[in-house]
């Protein structure tokens, strides 16, 4: 007999490898912890979501992810140019710093530094997986009915 599939309104366990498409891996639970999380929760983005629905415990699927279903392509537009002076005297500004900014809404925004010229700053905004296509490994452990929020 099939197990429990998953679909919202489960509770699902399951081991995950997220890769570059060269092998790289950017986060796994393979060699830890198992992950444990409701459909639906947004603990995984909807699309990462998408791949597991109708698998049941025991399988194993490998997803190439295009940019489209991952974290979208790299948009110029989030990329943007501050004077040095718009940053205190004592933070580090070089390639690869990241920081955090407060958007509109006084969300947490963060941005890495991309490229430092005389006064100018570049922050890129963009996800940094953004534009880059991954592999999503997962290996589905238990597949069990969601618990009732009271």
């Amino acid at each position: 007999m099939k197990g429990l599939a998953v679909d919202k309104g489960t509770r699902v366990t399951l081991n995950f490898a997220l890769k570059f498409t060269d092998g790289q891996v950017i986060d796994t639970t393979f060699d830890k912890e198992p992950a444990s999380l409701e459909i639906g929760d947004d603990n995984l983005p909807e699309n990462f979501e998408a791949y597991l629905m109708g698998m049941s415990a025991g399988e194993r699927g490998d997803f190439e992810v295009p940019p489209e279903k991952g974290f979208g392509q790299h948009n110029p537009s989030n990329v943007q140019m501050f004077q040095r002076s718009d940053f205190s005297a004592d933070m580090v500004l070089e390639p690869g710093v990241m920081i955090s900014f407060a958007d509109a809404r006084q969300s947490e925004l963060p941005g890495v530094v991309s490229k430092v010229e005389g006064d100018q700053v570049t922050v890129d905004f963009n996800h940094p997986l953004a534009g880059r296509t991954l592999i999503f490994e997962v290996e589905i452990l238990d597949v069990e009915p969601a618990q009732p929020t009271h």
